[in-house]
């Protein structure tokens, strides 16, 4: 008896010792599989991005943020501006109403159609692309002229419906892939954290997702230079093509479908 009593006060005092994990650290590890798939398709979301805007007027497939405000200062902008076109403020609204359909469909696909594989989202991004690679070659443009619109209206779709790809238990994103302000304002929050007592891990996660946009931009804007137009739309979609096959790999061979 008295070296049972002595057990239990060993293993009390051992719980006592333990140092407080917070729920989040319970229920998901930092830097889960899941998080670190996200870095990979938070460098292709960069590639695109670089890709579209290297060859077209100046649009943006990933900065929402910069098409809104493009769409109000076509009208307001002064003769001369850059953005004083009321076709580039018409343009940007549409890409605007392209991303938000992009997020909706690929919302509606997770819910209808392939609701234990979230991580489908990625292949509406490649047959968005492939078929703005067909109509580029096809019908509107070719290998030696910017991009038309439309198939940097159908990269924005793209875009919207890659940034569905992860989210939380009530349908909300969890990580947003090319919404770099709102990581960089996850990442200062991260670092007044670890300032005040936290982990390094408070942080580093968000730092190392705006490096891999970083990184997808960086490559994304040498194919720019490299290859134009239809050309660049072909490697673009190859490398999303790619991606989504590494999606389904990584995703099944660590059991992240729900």
């Amino acid at each position: 008896m008295p070296d049972e009593i002595s057990c239990e006060r060993c293993a009390q005092s051992a719980q006592l010792t333990q140092p407080p994990q917070s729920e989040a650290l319970r229920t998901r590890p930092r830097y889960d599989s899941e998080t670190k798939l996200s870095w990979v398709l938070a460098g292709l979301a960069g590639l695109l991005g670089a890709t579209a805007f290297t060859h077209s007027a100046g649009y943006f497939v990933t900065f929402m943020t910069g098409n809104a405000q493009r769409a109000v200062m076509g009208y307001y902008a002064e003769d001369g501006w850059a953005a004083s076109s009321p076709w580039l403020a018409v343009s940007a609204a549409l890409l605007l109403v392209g991303f938000v359909v992009g997020v909706v469909s690929a919302s509606l696909c997770r819910r209808h159609l392939w609701p234990t594989r979230p991580y489908s989202t990625t292949v509406l991004t490649t047959l968005a692309l492939v078929l703005a690679t067909v109509l580029d070659a096809t019908l509107l443009g070719g290998p030696e002229l910017p991009l038309p619109f439309f198939p940097i209206l159908l990269m924005t779709f793209g875009i919207g419906a890659l940034n569905a790809t992860f989210v939380d238990k009530h349908g909300e994103v969890s990580i947003p892939l090319s919404y770099v302000t709102g990581t960089l304002v996850k990442l200062g929050q991260g670092i007044e954290r670890h300032h005040a007592g936290g982990e390094l891990t408070d942080w580093l996660g968000y730092l190392l997702l705006f490096g891999a946009f970083v990184v997808g931009a960086g490559i994304g804007g040498f194919i720019g230079l490299v290859a134009g137009g239809t050309y660049m739309l072909a490697i673009a979609s190859l490398v999303c093509a790619l991606t989504t096959g590494y999606t389904y790999y990584y995703a099944g061979h660590h059991r992240l479908w729900s």
